[in-house]
């Protein structure tokens, strides 16, 4: 094995992390007989030779070396090497894609380059699909189906396979691998159509017909049953049901403690998994990380792939979610915590992409919430969190689980400052004023929580009880370099309560700030004067004297304006701010000006001079302030509706406009597109592979202000 490998100039290439004269090692290791040894070198080509998936020299120069590896039977873990084989021949170059940048046509080359040579020795895939090992078995299907040249011979080959193969999650991996193979070659889509649909009526495995089903909904979501719904509660209620699968069970009777699930591993305020709670002696890699949480989250389920083949049929399910919603409500009421639990997160999923009537599928997350597996109640708790008004049917079940685990109250990390549980945080986003008592015990830590000021901001008037404790923190605040961190949750919380009794305390801040993040810091100051308004009547002389400061005079100009209303002395500042080099700064000093309305009227030409101009935002921030100053709609109608088009981001900021606007009229184009985004069933803000944690609460904003433009009941400038 490994012929001519030190006959390879690896010194001359690179791979993520520099040379990659390592190479030769970690091939050698995956060949290697401890296990240890095996997963840090298949650590090593994922981390640096196949970097985020990236092909370079040294992953080419590695390819004929995998493929001895692949086919040794002395190798052990071989269907991971198989997986590598997959991962790096089987990207796909867009070839409608004519305008690559000249950066990227290497990276391009090499792939192409690695997607010709793994496919040249596809067909050792056709004898390892019998292989020994289960691992190459599992591995075996999903690379001919995504590398080999003969697509028909592989889908004979998939079905010759199934009824010989005796293990389940195989036999699974063959019916994925027909599916990829559909995706692929869409001439063949009928007949593995065909294959599924007869999987689905006639074989007898509740696995097997679910994962057929999953496959028509991934390649052909017509050839769906129409009754798919109750003929997936019926298969997973099989799956409880058939030996080794989860027993019916009272839903209030403790697990046994060998059949405890993790869910999802906690996550620190970034999102990264808390590895600090890792057992001792785990394995430091990536690799072993991520299988140990596979192995804790299949861990008593009877069948640990149900979740992945449901995920795969809702994302198939696209936007029917009438369906995806039912579905869900009967996996919410099984009696199986490990279905309660996928269910938990598929709904959290389902509700940030889609729009719909979610009242029950919510309810039955909040019951959830009672559960005695506390990591079942955690799971619901982080989904209700992000949905604000959507969970507004949980209430009284949040609270109850507030006032059952003051323990969770506030988060601890390894690193970072300490957070905000989800149970408060989503009660306080609700605006309920039962999260008080959390956030007053919050208030109290010697560290404060990072997103205390944004829970209070949400409780508004109820969180006034809290105004004496945040003045006292803010107070207590050490104005050294650690200053930004600790006053601006304190100052966060003011500026929602519109706290102006605070003023001292703010202004102390902001005279004492120091010089690092001290901009950041003096920013947070200046917008909490400004929303105490008249109140920080105080204020009046320093926000003068900060006019002249660099950094920080749009913000003083705002606060000035909304505390003492002082147009001549804010208004030079604001225009001056139009023109600075800095398109955020623009964009400030003309939300600043829009605030002034009729008052700022004179800078109408210098606003209308930047509806032309390259940055979208810019364009847009200009266009409303326009209107707020002039009153007149039309120009600026034009540019918000050309906007929306463009950026599906600024459609929350343009519908606010609108709403203020006053009537839409029936027939007008901005009428047409506001009833079209009502009309669409995926949010606007939706992404495949990623979100943000505050998206369903932009896009049910958005609805909201549509409804409202469109009733005509937002009539008027704000300022």
């Amino acid at each position: 094995m490994f012929s001519g490998i030190d006959e390879v100039d690896w010194a001359s290439m690179e791979h993520a992390y520099g040379p990659a004269d390592d190479v030769p090692v970690l091939l050698r290791g995956l060949a290697s007989a401890d296990p240890a040894e095996r997963e840090s070198a298949l650590d090593g080509m994922y981390g640096a030779v196949h970097h985020q998936g990236d092909v370079y020299a040294c992953t080419l120069a590695c390819i004929p070396f995998l493929f001895e590896l692949a086919v040794d039977p002395d190798v052990q873990d071989r269907g991971s090497v198989v997986e590598l084989l997959t991962s790096i021949g089987g990207f796909d170059l867009d070839e409608d894609d004519d305008e690559i940048d000249e950066d990227e046509i290497e990276g391009a080359a090499n792939y192409a380059m690695a997607a010709a040579a793994v496919t040249a020795g596809a067909g050792v895939f056709f004898e390892l699909i019998a292989d020994e090992d289960p691992g190459v078995r599992l591995a075996a299907p999903l690379a001919l189906a995504t590398l080999h040249r003969h697509p028909v011979r592989v889908l004979d080959l998939l079905r010759e396979r199934l009824p010989a193969e005796p293990d389940e999650e195989v036999r699974l991996a063959l019916v994925e691998a027909a599916g990829r193979v559909a995706l692929r070659h869409r001439p063949l889509a009928g007949r593995v159509v065909e294959w599924l649909t007869l999987l689905v009526d006639r074989e007898r495995a509740p696995g097997l017909r679910l994962a057929a089903l999953a496959q028509l909904a991934r390649c052909c979501p017509d050839a769906l049953p129409h009754d798919v719904v109750p003929v997936v509660s019926a298969l997973l209620r099989e799956l409880r049901t058939a030996p080794g699968g989860a027993p019916d069970a009272d839903p209030d009777t403790e697990p046994e403690a060998d059949a405890e699930v993790e869910p999802e591993p906690e996550t620190d305020p970034v999102g990264c998994p808390d590895l600090s709670r890792a057992e001792p002696g785990a394995a430091p890699t990536l690799v072993g990380q991520l299988r140990a949480l596979s192995a804790q989250d299949s861990a008593g389920r009877g069948a640990p792939w149900a979740a992945d083949l449901l995920r795969t049929l809702h994302v198939g399910l696209d936007d029917r979610v009438g369906d995806r919603t039912a579905l869900l409500v009967d996996q919410l009421r099984s009696p199986d915590r490990w279905q309660r639990i996928d269910a938990v997160r598929m709904s959290g999923g389902l509700i940030r992409a889609w729009r719909g009537s979610y009242g029950e599928l919510v309810a039955l997350v909040g019951d959830q919430l009672a559960d005695p597996e506390p990591r079942l109640a955690e799971a619901a708790s982080h989904v209700l969190e992000e949905l604000f008004s959507l969970a507004a049917p949980t209430a009284d079940a949040l609270a109850a689980r507030l006032a059952a685990d003051p323990g969770g109250w506030v988060k601890e990390w390894a690193s970072g400052p300490p957070g905000l549980g989800s149970t408060v945080k989503a009660l306080s986003r609700l605006g309920d004023a039962r999260a008080v008592p959390a956030l007053a015990a919050a208030l109290e830590l010697p560290e404060v929580p990072h997103d205390v000021g944004f829970a209070v901001a949400h409780l508004g008037r109820a969180a006034c009880p809290l105004a004496a404790a945040l003045r006292r923190r803010l107070a207590g605040v050490a104005l050294d370099e650690g200053a930004y961190d600790r006053a601006s949750p304190l100052l966060a919380g003011l500026t929602g309560l519109r706290a102006g009794e605070a003023t001292p305390e703010v202004l102390r801040v902001l005279r004492g700030a120091p010089e690092y993040r001290g901009e950041w810091l003096r920013t947070a100051a200046l917008r909490a004067l400004g929303s105490f308004g008249p109140a920080a009547r105080e204020a009046v002389p320093e926000l003068h004297a900060m006019l002249r400061r660099p950094g920080t005079a749009t913000e003083a100009a705002e606060a000035l304006w909304a505390v003492a209303g002082d147009r001549d002395a804010v208004l030079p500042v604001l225009a001056e701010g139009l023109g600075s080099d800095q398109v955020h700064d623009r964009r400030a000093a003309a939300a600043a000006l829009g605030a002034l309305g009729p008052q700022a009227a004179v800078v109408a030409p210098r606003l209308r001079g930047l509806l032309a101009h390259d940055e979208l935002w810019l364009r847009v921030d200009a266009a409303i302030a326009l209107w707020e100053v002039t009153g007149r709609p039309e120009e600026s109608t034009e540019v918000l509706l050309t906007a929306w088009e463009k950026n599906r981001h600024v459609r929350v900021r343009v519908a606010e406009c609108l709403a203020r606007m006053g009537p839409v009229g029936p027939a007008s184009t901005a009428a047409q597109v506001l009833r079209a985004e009502l009309s669409s069933v995926r949010r606007h803000n939706a992404l495949d592979g990623g979100y943000g944690s505050h998206d369903t609460y932009e896009d049910e904003k958005l609805l909201a202000l549509c409804r409202q433009a469109l009733r005509g009941t937002g009539k008027g400038s704000t300022a």
